[in-house]
């Protein structure tokens, strides 16, 4: 594990994805980071992860089953307001109401936990 990595384990990222196999690929991806992980395939579950855990940042994609990622970003921002809410998608949301950042899935890797890195920095002081 890198030093880099070591600096960030202690953040705990929920990352919500209907398809299970880009689940898996972006918590393989923060957990390589040095990240915490929760993982839910569904807004039930999300809500029920970050209800019972301590959650740093949201990723979420925005194409869910039953909802959108903008429509999950609100239900999430009232239980926990201060927690950052990050979309990932293939395209940007018609409104940003109640999320924080907007992420590409084209975006190279490195720029993606670029963008990670500086959300966690300033909003877990």
């Amino acid at each position: 594990m890198s030093l880099h990595a070591i600096q960030w384990e202690k953040h705990r990222i929920l990352c919500i994805d209907d398809s299970e196999s880009q689940l898996c690929l972006r918590t393989q991806i923060l957990k390589k980071d040095g990240y915490s992980v929760l993982s839910a395939t569904t807004a039930s579950t999300a809500v029920h992860l970050l209800r019972e855990n301590v959650v740093h940042l949201i990723l979420s994609d925005h194409m869910l089953s039953g909802t959108t990622g903008t429509q999950l970003a609100a239900e999430l921002k009232k239980l926990k307001p201060r927690v950052p809410v990050v979309l990932y998608s293939g395209a940007p949301p018609p409104t940003m109401q109640d999320v924080d950042c907007f992420v590409n899935k084209d975006e190279p890797v490195q720029d993606f936990l670029s963008i990670i890195r500086d959300l966690v920095s300033r909003y877990c002081k």
